[in-house]
């Protein structure tokens, strides 16, 4: 199943056309997409049993092809959780020790983004992050490791958009504000279920920027996998329905290269997740201050 925020309504979307998730169930279901995240395996049974009529005016074709009434499939998680240094070859690119337990900081929800949404770009050193996130159905507390899968409600794309300059200037280092402009956290296009995946531990992840690819990983390369990272984060926080776990990123980003490459305004960055869909998001200059 693949669940979607279409023009701000929880929507099903299918090859023949989509499903309003609180119209179609007279009201069964919320129309929040936040909301419906904790009753996935509800709205499953509900759509074998009842085979509600589609609208076919938006398609999966349709919406893969132009994503602008999308906007991201979570919108206001309680907890978004962000993973450093989960590849190796990550670690090996920035000279960086790879840490013995998940290196975890924060991303903050008023950087969330749809698919299609435009990055405005505060600095000229902003740099690109492709990852694998996982979005949570079930919440809990010490989370054994054989039971982690069971707390899932599927996997989407995302960016973890960086400011490089504010980010590297500490000691030690500030990660999240860095990572938290306005739609540095661009997620989607939709959440995926694990049941439509063939090997949900082993999807291909990669990133272009006009055109150039610029990464490209394997989620079966993660130094600690989503059960781990699951129970680990569990272990200190309550985790809620609709949190997100970016699980990291692979080798490739700009920061790391030589000469270093950066985001510019009018590229546009092209990032896509095996059975999962992709994000266009177009680079622009910065917002006007209010």
């Amino acid at each position: 199943m693949k669940l979607a925020n279409l023009d701000g309504r929880a929507v099903v979307i299918t090859e023949e056309g989509v499903i309003d998730v609180a119209a179609a169930s007279d009201g069964r279901f919320p129309s929040f997409p936040d909301a419906c995240v904790a009753h996935l395996t509800q709205i499953r049974d509900w759509l074998a049993a009842d085979r509600p009529v589609t609208d076919p005016t938006a398609t999966l074709a349709a919406l893969q092809a132009d994503a602008t009434r999308l906007g991201p499939p979570v919108t206001a998680p309680s907890q978004i959780f962000a993973i450093g240094l989960n590849y190796r070859d990550h670690g090996t690119e920035t000279g960086l020790a790879l840490p013995d337990a998940p290196l975890v900081f924060t991303k903050f929800p008023s950087s969330l983004a749809g698919p299609a949404a435009d990055i405005p770009l505060p600095t000229a050193t902003c740099d690109w992050e492709v990852e694998l996130v996982v979005v949570l159905a079930d919440g809990g507390r010490d989370i054994p490791v054989d039971q982690a899968l069971d707390h899932v409600a599927g996997f989407c794309v995302g960016q973890d958009i960086s400011e490089r300059t504010s980010q590297l200037a500490g000691t030690p280092p500030q990660f999240s504000l860095a990572k938290s402009h306005p739609a540095f956290t661009p997620i989607g296009p939709w959440i995926t279920t694990l049941d439509e995946l063939h090997d949900p531990a082993d999807l291909t992840l990669t990133c272009t920027l006009d055109g150039d690819t610029v990464q490209r990983g394997r989620t079966r390369d993660l130094i600690f996998d989503i059960p781990t990272l699951i129970s680990h984060l569990s272990a200190v926080c309550e985790l809620r329905p609709a949190d997100l776990i970016f699980t990291g990123t692979p080798s490739g980003v700009g920061y790391a290269r030589t000469p270093a490459r950066y985001l510019t305004p009018g590229s546009t960055l092209r990032s896509t997740i095996t059975g999962l869909g992709e994000l266009r998001n177009r680079c622009t200059t910065p917002r006007p201050k209010a």
